[in-house]
């Protein structure tokens, strides 16, 4: 139990001793005011445990969330210095050594694979205070959402085409009216999440198409899937899920509180389900 919780207890002990003792005195001096009392300690009472309730409850949320914020500067810490250090091995490399022209191609192709990585995180910081503030405005046009996520699918199939192996069906020409780049910013989370929590190897799902009146985006992966414990706190800003496999992965808690807000500015649905015969869909209607 932590230290403030531990005083409150305290003096709320402190404070039923007391009333229970000048409840005996008055009753001793006076047993007429018994009924008094008995019902003015009730009502105090009942008001005491209340209060006592909701600041248990407060306390709580209060330490989860230092938990979650200090779990987050350190994913964040790694994830910065990760592709840093690496961007700087190969810099160090190109600068001592002689390399031929193929392998300086192989360092400078992996150092803005490496650049693409920060800037992603960089973009979701920001994206993510912005939207916690609520100072984001999210800026309207009718755009291509075909053209828009094909793009997308084609940036991540080049980071990550030697380790997963990609499925697509983009329906031609969907247009939608919204904010061009907090949408593609979701889909990307959407598309580096299933990534994050899948193996090696496995295939990853992604179609767009329209059904009746509306566009249906689905990304399905086949990785450790989610427990439907779980589903409803995903969204959560800094949230990751408590199994050990989940905490292996690297990431910041970010991306889906991401989608989560740009979709619920769109009035789009997400709906979270199981994948056969593991993993998980996500699944957006627009």
């Amino acid at each position: 139990m932590n230290r403030p919780l531990a005083l409150f207890n305290l003096i709320l002990g402190y404070i039923f001793l007391q009333l229970a003792w000048w409840g005996y005195l008055i009753v001793e001096h006076s047993p007429e005011k018994l009924g008094m009392v008995v019902g003015e300690f009730s009502v105090f009472f009942l008001l005491l445990i209340l209060g006592m309730t909701r600041l248990r409850k407060a306390i709580h949320e209060e330490s989860n969330l230092n938990k979650q914020q200090k779990n987050f500067l350190l994913s964040v810490t790694h994830e910065l210095k990760s592709p840093l250090a690496s961007i700087k091995l190969y810099l160090q490399t190109l600068e001592k050594r002689e390399l031929d022209r193929d392998q300086q191609k192989s360092f400078l192709r992996n150092s803005l694979v490496d650049i693409d990585r920060l800037d992603e995180l960089v973009g979701n910081m920001l994206l993510a205070t912005k939207l916690e503030n609520k100072s984001y405005s999210f800026p309207k046009e009718k755009f291509n959402l075909s053209q828009e996520s094909q793009t997308i699918i084609d940036n991540i199939t080049r980071l990550y085409s030697d380790k997963y192996s990609f499925h697509t069906h983009i329906e031609p020409d969907l247009e939608i009216l919204g904010d061009r780049m907090a949408l593609n910013s979701a889909i990307n989370n959407l598309l580096e999440n299933a990534i994050k929590y899948s193996l090696p190897g496995n295939p990853i799902e992604i179609n767009l198409e329209k059904k009746d009146t509306h566009l249906v985006l689905q990304v399905a992966d086949q990785g450790i899937g989610i427990q439907d414990q779980e589903k409803k706190k995903i969204f959560q800003k800094f949230y990751r899920a408590c199994n050990e496999e989940t905490r292996a992965t690297k990431g910041t808690g970010l991306g889906l509180y991401i989608v989560k807000q740009v979709m619920d500015n769109h009035k789009a649905e997400i709906i979270v389900r199981n994948n056969l015969p593991k993993g998980s869909v996500f699944e957006i209607v627009f």
